[in-house]
């Protein structure tokens, strides 16, 4: 008789369950890479898959112990470096050859949880600042991913992939990066959470950079939960890193952090001057849901000085992506012919039918012009953006309305896809505020509008992470918003809306 027969015999005779097999690494990634298989040809997430996924697995399995995400299958963001055989791009056929064999030490440390990297997902290309007028989630490598919700709508950037692979089912959890929204902006606009951490408490390291002051990677899952185990398992400070010195001191177990009472007796601030765009109901839904759980709102009606943010972090964004990226480029294997931002210019007119074919590289083409960072204008223009994102900015608000946090909605619902325009946003929160002053910021499902997602944006100070997540899941607990896509071809064929675009009948 074979042992499984054994055991239930003998659990049926002394009146005791048997426990069901407990899913192994490899069942959970073989049936992970069957759903990226059936799902990204709609929605074109995820630019390639690991062929050594399942030796991954299989490994996992054979250990005797395992760690906190055993057996997860994730994907990484495809600017993002991870041992094999998969190049590292940022979307960009500049990059088609840059396989460094080398982990990310956050791609590392899943690793060493137990997660298994199943694939790299598509980005908006380069992060999104090669140009102002670019189509988010479209790159030269991975073409444009497309909103689960409505095939033909927009799903943000610039970690478009990994929000659509979380909201579309093909992995429970992803690594996106943000300099500014892109880790909460696709979360949003696909109905999923995101969270960007305090700058520092994740390594960024061997991920193609943007910004040192603004740069940092983060987790999107299904859940807070989900969420907070991953951050538990990718932060920690790195050598390679300065700024993550303190990132040991100050993190913690952030999962075992969560609390679904922890909005009762909480003053929380009402962003009013960060709010509308569409999702004015779907807001005042979550603020009553807020006061349910025992929290206490208080509204802040305007905050002086976002423009001014907004035009000294350009400065200091131009500055910092040509210094940061040459340093990184100077890193890459010698397959890798691009060596400095002046390349990557000179390499994308060379190749313009395929990477200048719908939107042209003046930011870069700025960049470039820029003095380096010792220059005075980009440290005052560093000085002003920080000081009025941060000191005078959230911590302001926080202290002169005696409140540990902010709310609001993240951003509208998703556009079309515009090839001959660009991206056409409504508006946007104050997730540009968190992102300036490198403080954390998650975003959780607040509902759809007309069928679209939207988020609800949870600020705090800096290193406040496991508080802003714990208030995050006590609003997800109370109201579980979040609601799996349908797929349409546009929202406008689903049933709740297309028969109001019909004639009435006569």
């Amino acid at each position: 008789m074979k042992l499984r027969t054994l055991l239930l015999a003998a659990a049926l005779a002394s009146g005791t369950a048997l426990a069901a097999p407990q899913p192994s690494a490899q069942s959970n990634t073989a049936a992970a890479l069957q759903r990226i298989r059936a799902l990204n040809p709609k929605v074109n997430a995820v630019i390639a898959t690991d062929p050594t996924a399942l030796d991954q697995a299989r490994a996992l399995d054979r250990q005797k112990a395992h760690g906190a995400l055993y057996g997860m299958p994730m994907l990484i963001k495809d600017n993002i470096e991870s041992v094999g055989p998969l190049p590292t791009t940022a979307g960009s056929l500049a990059l088609a050859q840059n396989v460094t064999n080398r982990d990310a030490p956050l791609v590392a440390r899943l690793r060493a949880a137990g997660a298994v990297i199943v694939g790299k997902t598509n980005l908006s290309e380069w992060a999104n600042i090669r140009s102002d007028n670019s189509i988010s989630g479209w790159s030269a490598v991975g073409g444009q991913t497309r909103n689960p919700y409505a095939l033909n709508r927009n799903s943000c950037g610039s970690s478009t992939g990994s929000g659509v692979a979380v909201a579309a089912g093909m992995v429970p959890a992803a690594i996106g990066t943000e300099t500014d929204g892109s880790i909460t902006c696709p979360a949003s606009i696909n109905g999923i959470v995101g969270f960007k951490p305090s700058v520092g408490l994740v390594s960024r390291s061997r991920i193609v950079p943007i910004s040192h002051s603004q740069d940092t990677a983060g987790p999107m899952a299904r859940t807070v939960r989900e969420a907070a185990m991953v951050l538990s398992a990718i932060a920690g400070s790195d050598p390679a890193d300065p700024a993550t010195a303190e990132a040991d001191r100050h993190k913690v177990d952030y999962a075992n952090s969560l609390a679904p009472t922890s909005l009762r007796g909480t003053r929380i601030g009402v962003m009013r001057f960060a709010s509308g765009f569409g999702t004015d109901g779907l807001f005042e839904q979550a603020l009553q849901a807020l006061r349910n759980q025992g929290a206490i709102l208080v509204e802040i009606k305007k905050m002086e000085g976002r423009q001014e943010i907004g035009r000294n972090e350009h400065i200091v964004l131009m500055a910092e992506l040509k210094a940061d990226l040459n340093a990184y480029l100077a890193t890459t294997p010698p397959s890798v012919r691009s060596r400095t931002l002046t390349d990557l210019i000179a390499f994308n007119r060379a190749h313009a039918a395929t990477e200048l074919a719908l939107f042209d590289q003046e930011t870069f083409e700025t960049a470039d012009k820029t003095r380096g960072l010792e220059d005075p204008d980009y440290k005052k223009a560093r000085e002003t953006s920080y000081r009025l994102a941060g000191p005078e900015g959230i911590d302001r608000l926080l202290r002169e309305n005696n409140v540990v946090a902010l709310v609001g909605p993240t951003m509208p619902p998703a556009w079309p896809i515009d090839a001959v325009n660009g991206d056409q946003i409504s508006g946007g929160g104050a997730g540009g505020l968190a992102a300036v002053a490198g403080y954390p910021h998650l975003t959780v499902p607040m509902g759809l509008v007309k069928g679209l997602p939207v988020g609800l944006s949870f600020i705090g100070t800096k290193w406040d992470d496991a508080r802003i997540l714990s208030l995050g899941y006590s609003y997800e607990q109370a109201t579980h918003r979040r609601v799996d896509p349908r797929f349409y071809p546009s929202i406008e064929d689903s049933p709740e809306i297309a028969p109001h675009l019909r004639p009435a009948a006569r």
